[in-house]
């Protein structure tokens, strides 16, 4: 079983296409937009058995029967961290676990466990941040960068695809930009 994160699908939301977004989307039609999304994850998302934890704006103006197929063709256990776009019928779908605004899971990486905070919402500072808990949201589109500690799943950023946490720790590795008042964080007990 492997997990994998993601945001910001925006499935059936046409006006996204044409929104002054940070990243336009580069597909001609939303029909073309979400079978490019449904693609690239199940490309990624191999097995029946993977977590694939969706931080928000799952799907928007797509009628429930709509959003109902597009949910089954996904591949994996889903689970939903609710997003400012996602309506009470994206709420019901049969999410693996309950969808919540915040949620901290465990997840292992690399011979690593790691405490991860999910929110939609980017956040300052989280619960164990000085003991190395990590923070991973959406919502930005790409605008706002990630630091060492928290990162942008959303699909703008990551090629319209989940991620796995190595593939954000490698990410996060790279990241220079620390809050000046987080400055140190590491040499704290």
């Amino acid at each position: 079983m492997t997990t994998f994160f993601c945001a910001d699908l925006h499935l059936g939301h046409a006006t996204l296409l044409t929104s002054a977004v940070a990243r336009p989307r580069p597909f001609a039609s939303i029909e073309e937009h979400d079978e490019a999304i449904i693609s690239r994850w199940n490309a990624t998302v191999r097995r029946a058995s993977d977590d694939v934890y969706v931080l928000g704006d799952f799907a928007l103006g797509l009628d429930a029967a709509a959003l109902e197929r597009a949910f089954r063709r996904l591949r994996g256990r889903k689970h939903l961290i609710i997003g400012n776009h996602d309506a009470k019928r994206t709420i019901r779908l049969p999410w693996s676990s309950k969808p919540a605004d915040l949620r901290r899971i465990a997840v292992d990486a690399g011979g690593h466990r790691y405490d991860v905070t999910l929110c939609h919402y980017p956040m300052r500072a989280w619960n164990r941040i000085y003991h190395g808990a990590i923070h991973l949201f959406g919502h930005t589109h790409g605008s706002l960068p990630g630091t060492r500690r928290s990162c942008d799943v959303g699909v703008d950023v990551w090629d319209f695809r989940p991620v796995t946490l190595t593939e954000i720790l490698d990410a996060m590795a790279l990241a220079n930009t620390w809050p000046e008042e987080l400055q140190g964080i590491e040499d704290r007990g």
